[in-house]
């Protein structure tokens, strides 16, 4: 036997025993109805709503039972490398709202999750998430590229509650992680839940173990998760159709900011009208006003500044205001000069810190009150 015949015989030996290579086929799924009751109102949800809460147009046909909500659970949070190794996704069905779940066991199952997502994805018509157009889809489109495939499945409508709640909620509750916002507006409290910063870890310890219980905290973490997006979607809708009904005038308040900054100034003054009978009521008045300034209703903006002043809220502003009104519009100098006058006497006392703010504000004053007596003086 020569040397190459002596190489063959080992070779054959050490592969007569090798282990099987695992034939990947197929991705983790997990499938869940939740009963109706869990989701009230949820089929109510309108596009025009939509549309007034996000300021970004939605189908024409819209239809809330096309929408797939949609969360990732992740290896990271940010970076090359980056895999989703679960993707969860909920819609409604004929007996109540479906989470479906797809999880890679080891990467070479990835592609599988992708083509059922990609499947999922071509049966609905808006996709619904919480910071997945900044995160979830950047990565999935990433991920389908990196596995050579097509990812304008996830070109589709987003509604991206994340961005609408913190308009919304943020002025309260400081806070706007959607575990706060199930707790404080939705009035779900999660007992046992894995905090997202342990989830890679979870994942990298199950790859290393084998252990699949490792991971059922981490998929039951995204089935609520799914869940509570369509909820909370719901109840943000019926807060922009219904503001009467807010318990937080904060959170109407907050309302008309987002509502004049989409420019949508009829239902913003409802917002502020409402806000006004809370402790953010200065405030809601002054939004009220420049509102109704900025669509030519100054008479309606002078009236408010009025009854603000002859009721001593809002300290220097509402003179500051009426000052430039009578002086731009009305032409009466003399009564713009009194209106700066008076909030010049508001602003003159000092106080221990002055911020720079104020100095500057006192300072623009009194350059008004300068200027309007020497016009008093050519006139």
């Amino acid at each position: 036997m020569n040397l190459r015949d002596k190489l063959r015989a080992v070779d054959g030996g050490s592969k007569r025993h090798q282990q099987p290579q695992r034939q990947y086929t197929s991705c983790w799924q997990r499938r869940e109805t939740r009963p109706m009751e869990d989701f009230p109102r949820v089929l109510e949800v309108r596009g025009e709503t939509v549309m007034l809460m996000q300021g970004e147009e939605m189908p024409e046909d819209f239809d809330p039972r096309r929408i797939l909500y949609l969360d990732t659970e992740t290896t990271g949070f940010a970076g090359a490398g980056t895999v989703a190794f679960l993707v969860g996704v909920g819609s409604f069905a004929e007996d109540g709202f479906t989470v479906r779940q797809y999880l890679m066991r080891d990467y070479p199952e990835e592609r599988f999750l992708l083509r059922a997502l990609e499947e999922e994805l071509a049966q609905f018509d808006v996709i619904c998430s919480f910071n997945g157009r900044s995160f979830d889809v950047p990565l999935l489109r990433d991920r389908f590229l990196m596995n050579r495939m097509n990812p304008d499945c996830l070109d589709k409508p987003h509604i991206d509650l994340l961005h609408m709640a913190r308009r919304v909620w943020k002025l309260r509750l400081k806070q706007c992680s959607l575990g706060r916002l199930e707790e404080a507006v939705l009035g779900i409290a999660r007992e046992g839940d894995i905090p997202g910063a342990q989830v890679p870890q979870r994942f990298f310890d199950y790859l290393k173990t084998g252990q699949f219980d490792l991971l059922r905290d981490v998929i039951d973490h995204n089935a609520q998760d799914i869940a509570s997006l369509c909820v909370l979607l719901s109840r943000m809708a019926r807060m922009y159709e219904h503001p009467e009904e807010a318990l937080h005038t904060e959170d109407v308040y907050a309302m008309g900011v987002a509502l004049d900054r989409m420019r949508h100034p009829e239902e913003a003054r409802r917002c502020y009208r409402l806000a006004m009978g809370g402790s953010l009521r200065t405030q809601s008045q002054l939004r009220l006003a420049v509102s109704y300034r900025r669509g030519g209703d100054r008479r309606q903006a002078k009236e408010i500044w009025q009854a603000m002043a002859m009721r001593r809220e809002g300290g220097a502003t509402p003179y500051i205001e009426l000052a430039k009104h009578y002086e731009h519009v009305e032409k009466d100098i003399p009564a713009a000069l009194e209106m700066t006058r008076r909030a010049m006497m508001l602003l003159s006392e000092p106080t221990l810190f002055d911020s720079t703010a104020v100095q500057e504000e006192r300072n623009a004053v009194q350059y008004r009150y300068d200027r309007l007596k020497s016009r008093l003086k050519e006139q």
